[in-house]
């Protein structure tokens, strides 16, 4: 890891964390509530988000265990999505859910600042096609939550999956395969940037790529 990116993710990190505090803060004293406001995909993302930044860079301070690649990998494909979402206005938030500062924080700064780091430090061992589906397993679990939720108390986070507008389930089914389908587009970008990047810098560094395809290249 370049030691260099520690204090800048430490530096994000902490400010993604207050951005989610500030606007967690409103949505508990204004009519929102902190269920619904941790109900929505990208307040999810973003404090994982927090988690791997600080955490990568605390290790990269101290010497430490550095974050797995395929933790990495999973919240980078999160809050990419987010962010490509959110930029082409599919997703519409209530003006009084998010502080205009911390709304641009979490939908716009996080998912680039997450998708940089990925290719500044790619991950050291390969991404396996079955890690990289695996990180499809949090959106999947986060879809049927907040189909349940929806459910039992009449509010769904984003429009397309409400049920109640036009076409109902099947205009939901037809969104949800959509967005599937983005997320492992999405995916299998960042398996192959992620491991492509890893290989380049392990050549320059003169160590072999760690991973089993890679060690059996070497042999």
């Amino acid at each position: 890891m370049h030691r260099w990116l520690a204090p800048i993710r430490l530096a994000f990190g902490l400010l993604a964390a207050v951005a989610l505090g500030f606007a967690a803060q409103r949505a508990a004293a204004g009519v929102t509530g902190l269920v619904d406001f941790f109900s929505y995909f990208t307040n999810l993302s973003a404090v994982a988000a927090v988690v791997v930044l600080l955490a990568g860079g605390w290790a990269g301070l101290t010497g430490g265990r550095p974050v797995p690649g395929w933790v990495r990998g999973a919240v980078v494909l999160c809050t990419s999505v987010t962010g490509l979402v959110y930029g082409l206005g599919v997703a519409v938030y209530p003006v009084a859910l998010m502080i205009p500062w911390a709304g641009h924080v979490l939908h716009q700064v996080v998912p680039l600042v997450m998708f940089a780091d990925w290719l500044l430090d790619p991950p050291e061992r390969r991404i396996r096609p079955v890690q990289a589906v695996g990180w499809l397993a949090f959106p999947f679990l986060y879809l049927a939550y907040a189909l349940l939720r929806g459910w039992a108390v009449d509010w769904y986070p984003y429009v397309f999956l409400d049920p109640s507008r036009p076409c109902g389930y099947g205009r939901v089914a037809g969104a949800c395969f959509v967005t599937t389908l983005g997320f492992v587009l999405v995916g299998a970008v960042l398996m192959w940037a992620g491991n492509t990047l890893g290989e380049r810098r392990a050549a320059g560094s003169g160590s072999p790529p760690r991973g089993r395809r890679a060690h059996a290249r070497t042999t």
